[in-house]
């Protein structure tokens, strides 16, 4: 009998351990592969912009599927939010911007994409990689908006991450558990405080 009771204690041991393994190997598996450094929020022309540099570098398997004529789609979220004491913090601004990535063998250059509009031809892999991991001036919040006031504090949020659900069905399926397509940063939290935007002058110069 109590050998029966210390073989049970034992597997019931055993299948702790593994369940602890398998909750634990996802965590070391997924682990961002993206890091997001020097962000800040700016006062623009016409309302609040985003600059934030991204570390990372594409596998072989990645730079393979562009060689191949696989568009890759980055998308970039951003999000800021107040902090509420009596409730879930609100939500004030929730905005994405998609980068396309794509090979021509025609002209034997690399094309970068934002939005679906403006785009740029590079010679080389890496001369695209360097603009995509340089965002520059992406209007984040507009003027006017009645939701952010200059001189409060915020929370932003920022992540780059590959979007497989706009891959070609066949690579989505192979993408599915794949840790070569799961390239993806974690959220990027920091605390921000608005600075007063630039007040243009109408005045007439008299004559």
């Amino acid at each position: 009998m109590a050998s029966t009771i210390a073989c049970s204690k034992s597997v019931t041991d055993r299948l702790r351990q593994w369940f602890l393994l398998l909750a634990i190997f996802p965590l070391l598996s997924w682990a961002a592969e993206i890091e997001i450094v020097n962000q800040q929020v700016l006062a623009g022309e016409d309302g609040y912009v985003l600059s934030a540099d991204f570390r990372m570098e594409l596998n072989p398997r990645l730079e393979e599927a562009v060689a191949k004529g696989v568009v890759l789609h980055f998308v970039a979220d951003f999000e800021m939010t107040r902090a509420r004491w009596y409730w879930l913090d609100e939500k004030l601004v929730s905005r994405s911007q998609t980068y396309s990535l794509s090979y021509h063998a025609l002209t034997r250059q690399y094309r970068l994409s934002v939005g679906g509009g403006l785009h740029q031809s590079f010679a080389t892999l890496s001369e695209a990689l360097a603009v995509l991991t340089r965002l520059r001036n992406w209007q984040v919040i507009d003027k006017g908006d009645k939701n952010l006031r200059p001189g409060e504090p915020y929370l932003a949020a920022l992540r780059l991450r590959l979007d497989i659900n706009q891959l070609p069905r066949p690579f989505q399926i192979s993408a599915l558990g794949n840790r070569d397509w799961s390239l993806a940063s974690d959220w990027k939290n920091w605390s921000v405080t608005l600075p007063p935007l630039a007040v243009q002058s109408t005045a007439l110069e008299a004559r």
